[in-house]
């Protein structure tokens, strides 16, 4: 077995395996890729509603976008894709797309202008889950006809105010910025639903794949569209198995019944080890775990309180254990690889010093509650937790529940301590930064339980105004800079504390090649695999 490792240092993740010899595998066909992968919470395949990992995975497949990521190189950011180039209005606030020439959908019929027009008003009027990706830019079901408009092969996008425009274009790489065939889809529109109920379960694409079928809880089965026009992909089928248990998954892999296992447990990756034609992908993904500080406790509200928790962590105890190879410690609250991402992990577990920080605000004998959902590395950390803080004569009570019910208390205010985890809803910076570091009106009567910043009553001390101004500055660079200060602020007066960035492990086949699991910006890609 070997390990291959992408948007990772191998200091941090480095990995010494011997190889053995085992018996033949079986091998899937060679123009077919066949995962386990968990997809039981796929609900919908229409990009106007679908909002799930496994959903996005599958949406990334068979749409084209006006702008997307390229799998070989993500690192370059996003790409013109349907539409071949892009200018701005002298005030910023006008993007007009140029399309790409000669592109049809997997209907033979061309893609269009009025197509992707059509596919983000069409977003804006059904109004579901995600859209506020889209509205967050003033566009509304009254002025979508005069803000979204065709001019022959350009489309053009009005928003209402000036923003970054590399805020604008990396929203439009999320899953409800894919492109759907405007013809195909408002033939199977029933009662004015604009086609939502027939894209459930069908596609209307132009990307590498067309739907071939969805069986809910059971797989995900995908067909190369001759007519690409990145070209045909050389995985003719795309099989995508929903397989529950890492144990299940590892053996099928080691069976050769599957080229690609999506969800081992760092147990069961270490369990490859000796099994020949194995190899393991990791990359880093978006997703932060994290505990926060209701800052209307009177106790907690305090800075020194809230420093000293953040010495009382054992991150690297954590990350060397139970977490290896699963989560890397991380302090800040954009993932690695987003624009504007910092290395900076200026925290240690140090007890003395927590000690003498408690002491300077006067606090002792401390009793919290914190908030865990039943997960396995969240109970670990939480026992961690409890562990380290009883060090610094903090009594740590754990209030164990589904996820409804602890992010239920969360949003209401109602926790001491939350421990969970936190994944960007786009690839960009604001994701992140408009909900930890963002909040306009912290009273109670706000209600704001989308931002993590009122969630813990925290008023975040100026970052509000400085998050205001970072997303709509147009210079790149000078936009990373402040994303850069905002974080150094946070850091040091929040109260989070940003511990670890999800690594996903997967297993896989040696003889495939080319896949992109997403990174921490975007999901999985299959058009470039080979075998």
């Amino acid at each position: 077995m070997k390990t291959i490792q992408t948007l990772l240092g191998t200091a941090a993740l480095g990995l010494a395996i011997g190889l053995t010899p085992m018996a033949t595998m079986a091998e899937t066909p060679a123009n077919m890729l066949v995962i386990a992968n968990r997809i039981d919470d796929i609900t919908t395949l229409d990009p106007a509603q679908s909002f799930e990992f496994a959903g996005a995975d599958v949406i990334r497949n068979i749409y084209g976008k006006l702008v997307n990521f390229d799998p070989s190189d993500l690192d370059a950011g996003y790409q013109p894709d349907l539409a071949e180039s892009w200018t701005v209005s002298e005030d910023g606030r006008t993007i007009t797309f140029t399309m790409r020439e000669g592109v049809t959908f997997q209907s033979g019929n061309p893609v269009r202008a009025e197509d992707a027009a059509f596919s983000l008003k069409r977003a804006v009027l059904l109004n579901k889950t995600p859209s506020f990706i889209i509205t967050q830019f003033g566009f509304t079901p009254e002025n979508v006809d005069e803000t979204i408009k065709v001019d022959g092969n350009t489309l053009s996008i009005t928003t209402d105010k000036r923003y970054a425009t590399s805020f604008v274009l990396n929203c439009l790489t999320a899953t409800i910025g894919a492109i759907v065939d405007k013809e195909l889809v408002m033939a199977n529109e029933v009662d004015g639903d604009m086609g939502n109920k027939w894209l459930t379960t069908n596609s209307a694409g132009s990307g590498p794949y067309s739907l071939a079928s969805w069986k809910p809880k059971e797989s995900v089965t995908l067909s190369a569209s001759p007519s690409y026009y990145g070209g045909e992909a050389a995985m003719k089928r795309v099989i995508v198995r929903h397989v529950q248990e890492s144990a299940t998954q590892r053996l099928m892999l080691e069976r050769g019944d599957i080229d690609v296992a999506r969800d081992l447990t760092p147990s069961d990756v270490d369990g490859l080890a000796g099994v020949d034609g194995v190899e393991v992908l990791r990359e880093m993904r978006g997703r932060l775990m994290y505990v926060s500080f209701n800052q209307k406790h009177p106790e907690l509200s305090k800075p020194q309180v809230r420093q000293a928790l953040k010495y009382l962590i054992d991150y690297d105890g954590m990350e060397n254990s139970f977490l290896k190879n699963w989560y890397v410690g991380h302090q800040n609250f954009l993932p690695k690889t987003y624009l504007g991402a910092v290395d900076e992990n200026p925290f240690s577990f140090d007890v003395e010093k927590a000690k003498a920080l408690l002491a300077e605000a006067g606090v002792e004998n401390l009793e919290l509650t914190v908030g865990v959902r039943e997960a396995q590395e969240r109970l670990e950390i939480a026992q961690s937790l409890q562990n380290t803080f009883a060090q610094a004569g903090i009594t740590l009570n754990l209030e164990v529940g589904t996820g409804k019910q602890i992010l239920g208390k969360y949003r209401a205010r109602e926790l001491d301590i939350y421990l969970g985890a936190w994944g960007p809803d786009y690839p960009d910076p604001h994701t992140n930064a408009g909900t930890f570091a963002y909040n306009p009106d912290n009273s109670d009567e706000a209600n704001a339980t989308g931002l993590l910043a009122w969630r813990n009553g925290w008023d975040t001390g100026g970052l509000t105004e400085k998050v205001a101004a970072a997303v709509v500055e147009g210079d790149t660079e000078k936009r990373a800079e402040m994303y850069h200060e905002i974080q150094a602020q946070f850091r040091d007066t929040a109260p989070f504390a940003v511990m670890f960035q999800l690594i996903e492990q997967a297993g896989m086949a040696d003889n495939v090649e080319g896949l992109s699991l997403g990174g921490a910006i975007t999901s999985v890609a299959y058009w470039d695999v080979t075998k």
